[in-house]
């Protein structure tokens, strides 16, 4: 009996301090950046295969591939491309904002 109370005791301290790492790390996730504003604009199937060299930054939602069984995990990151064309040729973009993203 006094092993399995040992063993409780134990248990619940360990949990207790995962839990307290992993709102420390939410808390402070770096990677979290604000949104860009505007309107959002989704990429047209079929894709472009090429794109002139014209400079009209865009901010693209791509996605990251990466699925999480904890938070924060995002699935989609903010990358600023050289225009629409090229930020749709990428197959991990959705759709982009006009503009450069965000620092």
């Amino acid at each position: 009996m006094k092993l399995y109370l040992k063993i409780s005791i134990v248990g619940t301290f360990i949990l207790i301090f995962l839990t307290a790492c992993q709102s420390e790390k939410t808390a402070t996730n770096p990677k979290t950046k604000p949104l860009p504003l505007g309107t959002y604009t989704e990429c047209k199937e079929p894709r472009p295969e090429a794109c002139t060299a014209e400079f009209r930054p865009v901010c693209g939602k791509a996605d990251t591939d990466v699925r999480c069984v904890t938070a924060p995990c995002p699935s989609t990151e903010n990358k600023t491309y050289s225009n629409a064309c090229t930020a749709c040729t990428d197959l991990k973009v959705d759709g982009f904002w006009k503009n450069a993203c965000p620092e």
